[in-house]
């Protein structure tokens, strides 16, 4: 009897073991760095935009404007010393707690303003133009290229700082897998306005170089497929408004535009995480 009662309990005892060897062992995140790159398609709401100088001083209403996405190849997309010509999303970060990263990164975004396109205007002109000096009041002004050429895209780039948590949501779909986790994120960024703006303003020579130009906020969410335990691809979107008080838009450093709008992403992403 008692040998009956011991080979039950090795069995048992067995089981046991072997559904424990047989566990999911849980992925953590906290204490690890995650990097990624990834490429955006961007919309902006329309915009007023400010110009202001020596001889002008003037307000065009409701500018459309549009991304300028780079046509894909491997050559522009993957080539290491041509990766930046798209526009791209880098970023660094931590989870400092299970599901709460901090991190910093550059969305590299392209604003273009429409050409051609027909606004009004309110302001003076004296620049010794005659087909375009004058007081404007609510007056139609057309944006052709001897009177406006504004673009950031080199771009009109966001260093931001942003908080996002994680969820793991494999459970949804029926999925416990060691080697893949589909997650959840969403969270909020502030940062800075860095563009290089290629503005040719009545005839003015342009300035093109990198300058601090104003704030931005930002809001968004995606889904994480992380597999192998360190590696993962990423769909997000990310909306925000851009407040750019202090645009360079000629040599001239008493030239200068101001301009506000809302903005939309849309990302693919691959990186990874290790822990350090």
């Amino acid at each position: 009897m008692n040998i009956k009662y011991l080979a039950i309990a090795l069995f048992l005892f067995t089981l046991s073991m072997n559904g424990q060897d047989n566990k999911v062992k849980k992925v953590t995140n906290k204490g690890k760095l995650f990097v990624y790159w990834g490429w955006n398609w961007a919309s902006y709401s329309d915009s007023d935009i400010h110009f202001k100088g020596n001889n002008y001083d003037f307000t065009l209403k409701n500018v459309k404007a549009t991304d300028r996405p780079t046509k894909f190849s491997f050559r522009d997309y993957f080539n290491p010393g041509r990766v930046t010509i798209p526009q791209t999303n880098f970023r660094i970060g931590y989870f400092f707690k299970e599901n709460y990263t901090i991190s910093i990164g550059v969305d590299h975004m392209k604003y273009v303003m429409v050409p051609n396109q027909d606004v009004k205007i309110d302001g003076t002109i004296n620049v010794g133009n005659p087909k375009y000096d004058g007081v404007y009041n609510n007056s139609d002004i057309n944006l052709a290229s001897d009177f406006l050429r504004f673009e950031h895209t080199d771009g009109l780039n966001y260093v931001n700082v942003q908080l996002y948590r994680f969820d793991d949501i494999s459970k949804w779909f029926g999925l416990e897998l060691e080697n893949l986790q589909i997650n959840l994120t969403e969270g909020v960024g502030v940062g800075v306005l860095v563009p290089r703006t290629n503005t040719t303003l009545l005839n003015n020579e342009r300035h093109d170089d990198f300058h601090f130009s104003g704030y931005g906020a930002s809001v968004g969410g995606g889904l994480n497929i992380t597999f192998l335990k360190h590696f993962f691809i990423q769909a997000d979107i990310k909306g925000g408004y851009i407040y750019m008080p202090n645009i360079r838009t000629t040599v001239n450093a008493s030239d200068t535009a101001s301009q506000g709008f809302y903005f939309f992403q849309n990302n693919i992403l691959i990186g990874g995480k290790f822990r350090i």
